[in-house]
């Protein structure tokens, strides 16, 4: 019974389930990023290079009897290709990805930190000090 009791405790406990709920929410996120990455950012990344897309970048590396162009046909025929193109793409992925979670992170941390507080007033005057002002200044007169 120590061991179940054990694992109820942990599979319940606030990390455990934030952990969960962070990976959901990653997975949710990181098909977003995909989708502004693919449908948004590499069509005008493609656009300023040449009209290139870069998922079909590859060098062929075996030989190609039939002349394939296409990677998917390349890969399908099951010749060795290169596909740089591919590793580009998820690497302005994880580049994009890493930017925006950085300026999550930095708005998060500029709401957290708090307001410097404001200077204390100055301590008021004992009352005697004031009477002896008031005197000295009567005196100058």
């Amino acid at each position: 019974m120590g061991m179940i009791q054990e694992f109820k405790e942990f599979a319940v406990k606030g990390n455990a389930m934030d952990l969960a709920v962070g990976v959901i929410i990653g997975g949710a996120f990181g098909k977003i990023v995909d989708s502004i990455v693919g449908d948004l950012i590499m069509p005008l990344v493609s656009r300023v290079v040449g009209k290139i897309d870069f998922s079909n970048l590859f060098v062929v590396l075996g030989e190609n009897p039939n002349n394939l162009a296409a990677l998917a046909d390349l890969k399908k025929a099951g010749i060795p290709v290169f596909a740089y193109g591919s590793f580009l793409t998820i690497l302005v992925n994880f580049i994009i990805l890493a930017f925006i979670i950085f300026m999550m992170v930095k708005q998060m941390n500029r709401l957290r930190t708090p307001a410097p507080a404001p200077e204390p007033a100055a301590p008021a005057t004992p009352e005697d000090v004031v009477l002896l002002r008031e005197i000295r200044d009567a005196l100058k007169k």
